[in-house]
């Protein structure tokens, strides 16, 4: 149990970054990005070549420069190009398929059982102390705790606002002389870092790198992020990013105990659709039970006269 315990915890924090990412571009920014998947990957692979060749610590700003270029071209399909925001992330999304597959030579498989990661570092560093085994988990909680950091820090910005702003009302904003193309370049590419470092993390925790990690990482994020905003969604913005974290290590708690009822694997995908809907449709059906209750009782009366 606390191997499980320890293992969501793992998946958690670091899923978390994609969560991040996703509050960024689908709350903030009100964009929904479906290049998350193949952003996940792209760091992930990029992270392990780095890696691979002897540099653990560069593989991290590696994958996040590769993340904004991904954010880079998605926003530019949208601003420039005139391609609708869910047209341009499935053309990003396909695109990087072929470019994971080439940044890792032809190959849709990378092992890194003897490859030096950040993760490896950190523990030989904390060899012969209590924390030894912990190192996953001390990696991911410090990534996750400076992107959250940067990220409070920089929605109170000027651009930070504008972001927000174009995210809300586009058309206030362009009349208030602030470029909306401008802030949601911006915007996604921030984004597209944190969901590239998530991966790279994910990848050197896993010691390996397939060319499907990605595959439904939107669906899991976004039902990390409606749970979280669930929980702390109406609150002041440390305690909502907080709730994103928090969102995150709920799912995960969720896959725990799906894989303890020894649910096949195949059925996990369906697991996270069933989360999402919940997500989704428990709120709304919060708002019209009570409206659904008085038209019941108004039928119980007709019914009595």
């Amino acid at each position: 149990m606390l191997a499980l315990l320890q293992n969501t915890a793992e998946l958690g924090l670091i899923s978390s970054l994609t969560v991040l990412a996703l509050f960024l571009s689908y709350s903030m920014l009100n964009v929904c990005d479906l290049s998350t998947d193949g952003c996940f990957t792209l760091g992930a692979t990029v992270g392990a070549v780095v890696a691979l060749a002897g540099h653990p610590y560069l593989s991290l700003p590696a994958a996040m420069g590769a993340g904004v270029l991904s954010g880079f071209i998605t926003a530019l399909l949208q601003t420039k190009m005139g391609i609708n925001s869910l047209l341009s992330g499935i053309i990003v999304n396909t695109g990087l398929y072929s470019i994971n597959i080439a940044v890792m030579s032809g190959s849709s498989l990378l092992n890194m059982n003897k490859t030096e990661t950040v993760f490896t570092r950190v523990r030989d560093l904390l060899k012969g102390t209590p924390l030894s085994g912990w190192s996953v988990i001390l990696v991911a909680a410090a990534a996750v705790a400076l992107v959250a950091l940067f990220l409070g820090l920089f929605l109170r910005t000027r651009l930070g606002l504008a972001i927000r702003a174009t995210g809300n009302n586009p058309d206030m904003v362009r009349s208030s002389s602030i470029n909306p193309s401008f802030t949601t370049i911006v915007g996604l590419c921030v984004s597209n870092s944190f969901t590239a470092l998530s991966g790279c993390l994910l990848a050197q925790a896993n010691k390996s790198v397939y060319i499907d990690i990605g595959t439904g990482m939107v669906t899991v994020a976004l039902a990390s992020l409606l749970i979280g905003g669930a929980f702390l969604g109406r609150r002041r913005m440390p305690m909502r990013i907080l709730g994103m974290v928090l969102g995150a290590f709920i799912f995960r708690l969720v896959y725990t105990i799906a894989l303890r009822f020894n649910m096949p694997a195949f059925m996990l995908k369906l697991v996270s659709a069933v989360i999402v809907v919940a997500a989704i449709s428990i709120p709304y059906m919060k708002e019209q039970f009570p409206m659904l209750r008085r038209r019941m009782l108004h039928r119980r009366q007709r019914g009595r006269v």
